[in-house]
């Protein structure tokens, strides 16, 4: 199990279709191409004997390293420090400018003699379809192509490759100011492998510094912690699908909840709960091209109708908007240090989940405030959505967390209910839109006076996680966020003192306590970071601003070194989970933001 780098010491690249999670010893042990969702070329990360893996490091042993990403940019360098030397492996994906270099995504690796000399291995073995397609290797003057039945690549280098068994390696000596560079790339069945010139690769790291940098001008943020919200705006954009604006969840798939665990899930879908996350965060840091580019892509979701469930929205989709993601497990793979089962595809996204209602509709309030004013044909099919949430919402499901230990009454999908029909209402009144208002307001005052009614639990003194039990539940944080009930309600107040007596240690905050509530699944798992966010900006609304500033402090410290984020954080404070999480770095950005308006 040492084999396996710990899920933090690691940074990723992308292109805006996929992405490469790099490690600190020069692995790249994640990356699936040509799309986020596609089958991995390289997953040692999941199996560290089948799943592939791409190494550039010091042949000697005795060497460290250090990560960094170029300032404000996302080109991760790693430089390792040796007896005899320091070198410096520079990767990035260059963003496509046209549309042939679209179907490229060019992993380019440019290693670099800083001081003295170096002595550098480097190994490339590739495992197609998550390791279940065989490939052949074709040697060629300046390179190799990897053929699969449904990808090739080539590996271009500017020094000498030998293949070996199913891939290919390389030894060389640098001296301070030489370089050697390795292009990886998708290429058509057929290609012969071309010398990539010094000069040129050069270009294509100095333009994609210059892309990111240019993008990040745009950010309108100027608080205190700018360097952790423009790291987790460079993140996020990492994460967007460039033809359609989509946002996946995380790139990665089945990194666990908890070492040898169970709950192990593929996040690289979009989930509907995320839109009004990513587009407040993206349009209040001025990002409106890319808020504007998700919900064009949230307004075909739900113009496209009902589902085979007969409900109109699922709650997540391919990064294409397709609807099927059948579930399946890899089990010739072993998983992150052992823990299984490896999934591919979501059984999730066939589950009622009604919160999904509020997100979606409260995200079109947003950039209808915000961005762009919502046009006819799109209000036409969200008033049929709001009328069908007016006459469901009143049925048990599977909430939030995606439990699968049968239906409930959860009162955070009641919640977002009432924020589904409170935000169309006062979209219709401030346009002065055609709706059922008298309906739409009736429905809104039902589930308004029912939470109050068997969401509060007199014996608990607390909002409760579901109706007729009294188990607290991390979601509800989001209860004075959306407006339902003041910061400073005596109600709150009292659920806010208790979260964080038994849900809070630390910053650190769980979803809920499993040993009282059964979800239908095995294991323990970490706290999750993004309740964590939540939980500071509670704080800081209910007027607890210097405990709010404390505890963001105090969360800031559990980023990895390059200040991303996985969705949990362990017992001794490792990462865990699929990584990064884009819903952990949302949450960031708009507690950042509140906690800045609170402290003046």
């Amino acid at each position: 199990m040492d084999a396996y780098l710990p899920i933090a010491d690691h940074g990723i690249i992308g292109d805006l279709h996929t992405v490469a999670l790099v490690g600190a010893n020069g692995t790249i042990d994640w990356y699936c191409c040509p799309a986020f969702d596609s089958p991995s070329v390289f997953a040692a990360i999941l199996d560290k004997d089948k799943g592939g893996h791409y190494r550039i490091a010091p042949l000697e042993d005795d060497w460290t390293s250090k990560q960094l990403y170029f300032p404000d940019t996302n080109v991760l360098i790693t430089r390792f420090f040796t007896p005899g030397g320091v070198g410096e492996l520079q990767a990035f994906m260059p963003i496509a400018r046209t549309g042939e270099e679209r179907h490229r995504h060019r992993l380019i690796r440019r290693v670099v003699a800083v001081r003295g000399s170096v002595r550098f291995r480097v190994e490339l073995q590739p495992r197609f379809n998550y390791g279940r397609d065989p490939h052949e290797t074709l040697q060629h003057e300046h390179g190799v192509v990897f053929d699969s039945p449904s990808l090739c690549l080539a590996l271009q280098a500017t020094t000498p490759i030998a293949s070996d068994d199913h891939g290919v390696h390389s030894e060389f000596t640098l001296h301070a100011g030489e370089s050697v560079t390795f292009v990886l790339e998708q290429v058509e069945r057929g290609y012969i492998p071309r010398r990539y010139e010094e000069e040129e690769t050069r270009e294509a790291y100095e333009r994609t510094i210059d892309y990111w940098r240019l993008w990040l001008s745009k950010s309108r943020y100027r608080g205190r912690w700018r360097e952790m919200v423009h790291r987790s705006a460079l993140t996020l954009k990492l994460l967007t699908y460039q033809p359609t604006g989509a946002i996946v969840a995380a790139p990665t798939t089945s990194l666990p909840e908890r070492i040898g665990g169970g709950r192990n899930w593929d996040y690289r879908y979009t989930w509907i709960r995320d839109a009004a996350f990513s587009l407040y965060g993206l349009l209040r840091l001025g990002f409106t091209e890319e808020a504007g580019a998700f919900m064009d892509w949230l307004t075909a979701r739900f113009r496209e109708g009902t589902d085979t469930t007969g409900d109109p929205l699922q709650t997540m989709y391919g990064i294409d908007g397709r609807r099927e993601l059948p579930e399946e497990t890899l089990d010739h793979f072993e998983g992150y240090r052992g823990s299984r089962p490896v999934r591919i595809g979501n059984a999730a996204s066939k589950q009622l989940q009604l919160d999904i209602y509020g997100e979606l509709v409260d995200s079109v309030y947003l950039y209808n405030k915000y961005g762009r004013p919502i046009y006819h044909e799109a209000w036409m099919d969200l008033t049929r959505i709001v009328e069908w949430v007016s006459e469901n919402w009143d049925q048990a499901d599977e909430g939030i967390w995606e439990t699968r230990g049968g239906r409930k009454d959860f009162t955070f999908s009641r919640l977002m209910c009432w924020v589904a029909i409170e935000r169309a209402v006062r979209m219709a009144r401030q346009r002065g839109l055609p709706a059922n208002l008298v309906g739409w307001m009736k429905h809104r005052d039902d589930i308004y006076l029912q939470i109050m009614d068997r969401g509060w639990s007199e014996s608990r003194g607390a909002f409760v996680q579901h109706y007729d039990a009294d188990i607290l539940d991390s979601s509800l944080l989001l209860m004075p966020l959306v407006k339902f009930i003041s910061p400073t309600d005596p109600r709150w107040l009292m659920t806010l003192d208790a979260i964080t007596d038994e849900l809070v240690s630390d910053s650190l905050v769980h979803r809920y306590d499993p040993r009282e509530f059964e979800d239908g699944l095995e294991g323990e798992e970490g706290t999750f970071s993004i309740c964590s966010f939540w939980y500071v900006e509670a704080l800081a609304r209910a007027g607890r601003v210097d405990e709010a500033r404390l505890a963001f402090e105090k969360m800031l410290t559990y980023a990895n070194h390059l200040g991303l984020y996985s969705e949990e954080i362990g017992r001794s404070g490792e990462l865990l989970g699929n990584f990064p999480q884009a819903f952990t770095h949302l949450a960031l950005i708009s507690a950042a933001f509140n906690l800045d308006r609170e402290l003046g």
